[in-house]
């Protein structure tokens, strides 16, 4: 389905971006990984301009054009009780602004078909106290998403992918855990994998400016206090 193509990741050598670029590969596609860990590709903070420019100029004159564009990574730096306001706007810079300048830099340089999926959050409308870096930063590229869908209407589709409870370290979880999602499972990094090369492939050709959720329905589970198990300990609310 994508033999010959160019994808380029970013955050693509651990977690959910790992599994997206082997799932690419296995399908035939260049995989052009730009990533702070060590990679067979390029290393690098997506948050300084500079390296984003190096990195793109990389890829074309290696490619000429590209196929897809992933923007994955991102990072969390705390919230309202310890995140300063440099960190804040470093979070911002890889999860916003990267992604933004990432899409400027290749929007030129898109094979006819060419696709971009950003990946948010159900955090982008759910939150944990503090936590106010992340989140924002998920937001953020949710908004952006369908702001790009529409300046690059005709050229390439723009969506976004919002995961849920994703385990990336194999761990073993309580029943109640898997439980709790109305899937019955906590989500992999293939779950989301899977998604992504849905949204680059023609199948998804009449798709653009929207966010998926995959979640295993966990954000469609209302919750209330002694429905169904659910139990809310005021006391540990007010300690936290």
């Amino acid at each position: 389905m994508f033999n010959n193509k160019v994808a380029v990741v970013t955050g693509g050598a651990s977690g959910i971006g790992k599994v997206i670029c082997e799932e690419f590969k296995k399908e035939g596609a260049y995989v052009c990984i730009i990533d702070k860990q060590p990679n067979e590709y390029f290393t690098g903070d997506i948050a300084d301009e500079e390296t984003l420019r190096a990195f793109a100029s990389k890829v074309i004159n290696q490619y000429g054009n590209i196929d897809y564009l992933i923007n994955n990574a991102c990072i969390s730096m705390g919230g309202i009780e310890d995140c300063s306001y440099e960190d804040f706007n470093y979070v911002l810079r890889v999860g916003i602004s990267a992604p933004f300048m990432l899409t400027k830099l290749f929007m030129d340089h898109f094979n006819k078909g060419g696709a971009i999926v950003n990946i948010s959050s159900t955090r982008d409308r759910m939150s944990q106290p503090n936590t106010e870096s992340y989140t924002a930063a998920k937001g953020g590229i949710f908004a952006l998403t369908h702001a790009l869908a529409v300046s690059l209407s005709g050229k390439v589709r723009v969506n976004s992918i919002s995961p849920g409870w994703i385990d990336t370290t194999n761990s073993e979880f309580e029943p109640s855990d898997k439980l709790q999602h109305p899937a019955g499972r906590i989500g992999t990094p293939l779950d989301i994998a899977n998604m992504v090369l849905f949204l680059c492939s023609d199948k998804a050709g009449f798709i653009t400016g929207e966010n998926i959720t995959v979640d295993g329905g966990m954000t469609r589970q209302m919750i209330y206090h002694n429905d169904f198990g659910w139990t809310y300990n005021i006391n540990e609310s007010k300690n936290k």
